[in-house]
């Protein structure tokens, strides 16, 4: 409501447009974030990490991966070291099933920075790709940073219970 509220009296802030999207996107609107990040997208064609939030979005939680992937391309070409955008760029590709394509984005993202969501996605492709031991190394190494993180215990439950 607060964040609303202020996007109200300044309905052009970038800033308060990307919070209400990342809240809504906690919530589970995608109806609102895709409106959001869209609007922001307009304001800012060139914000790489709205380029990607809304190109991860439609990848992750919708069946418009080829949409969402153009999106993230874009994001990558204005921000090509970014460790959240190359986790979006791999996981787009293990959507697609260009799992050799995948890991390489998400090997790089992991590389420069440690993350349970990043490791929660290099084990999901390093398990489809039949690589087990691996998956699991990569998962336990995280696990041990992050114990208690949401979708890294997720991913584990389901793919190796």
């Amino acid at each position: 409501e607060v964040l609303s509220s202020a996007l109200a009296a300044d309905p052009n802030s970038v800033e308060l447009i990307y919070d209400v999207a990342m809240v809504a996107e906690k919530l589970d609107r995608l109806d609102e974030v895709e409106s959001r990040l869209t609007r922001l997208i307009e304001l800012r064609p060139d914000n790489p990490q709205a380029l990607n939030a809304l190109g991860y979005t439609l990848v992750d939680r919708t069946p418009r991966t080829a949409e969402g992937l153009k999106l993230i391309e874009k994001a990558l070409t204005l921000a090509p070291e970014d460790p959240s955008i190359l986790d979006s760029m791999g996981w787009a590709h293990f959507r697609m099933g260009n799992l050799g394509d995948s890991e390489k984005f998400l090997r790089r993202a992991l590389a420069d920075r440690p993350d349970p969501e990043i490791a929660a996605h290099l084990g999901e492709v390093l398990w489809a790709k039949g690589d087990r031991d691996r998956a699991k190394e990569v998962w336990q190494s995280q696990l041990k940073e992050t114990p208690d993180n949401a979708l890294l215990l997720e991913t584990v439950r389901r793919l190796a219970p």
